[in-house]
């Protein structure tokens, strides 16, 4: 019975630690924060020479009202995304993975404009681990097509 609890104790403790802390994040100097060295992040402010990082920003036609109510309505569907901080010019949300509970840490930046040609900046970053078999990428993706439908 006591090895029984013990391996159930530690199994909890290991699940629970794939959360990892919530890293410093959000605007600086009008950039989203940069990625780390490790290959499981993208950003759309990641200079281009930087392939392993940079993504394209999610381009929308409208006011930045409707293009955030348009995301939100996209995250709000998304399966295991938590939407954590919403603001003016800002959204950051927690994705979950179903099986080991990692999460990943996804912000949408909406710069001022005065025209109808809203530029949303992404980062998308795996709060532990080293890869994330293109994870983040995919998920960027997968939110710009909804997106823009």
């Amino acid at each position: 019975m006591y090895k029984q609890v013990s391996i159930i104790t530690l199994s909890m403790m290991l699940l629970m630690g794939c959360s990892g802390t919530v890293p410093t994040l959000g605007i600086n100097d009008g950039q989203l924060m940069p990625c780390p060295e490790s290959p499981n992040c993208v950003n759309s402010q990641q200079s281009f020479a930087d392939e392993e990082h940079a993504i394209q920003p999610i381009e929308f036609v409208g006011t930045r009202q409707q293009a955030q109510a348009k995301l939100l309505h996209v995250l709000k569907a998304a399966e295991r995304a938590n939407i954590v901080v919403v603001e003016d010019d800002y959204i950051r949300v927690e994705f979950t993975s179903q099986i080991m509970r990692f999460v990943d840490d996804v912000e949408f930046y909406f710069p001022s404009t005065t025209s109808d040609n809203i530029t949303i900046h992404v980062r998308s970053a795996s709060r532990i681990g080293e890869s994330d078999f293109g994870v983040n990428r995919e998920r960027i993706e997968q939110i710009r097509n909804n997106v823009k439908l």
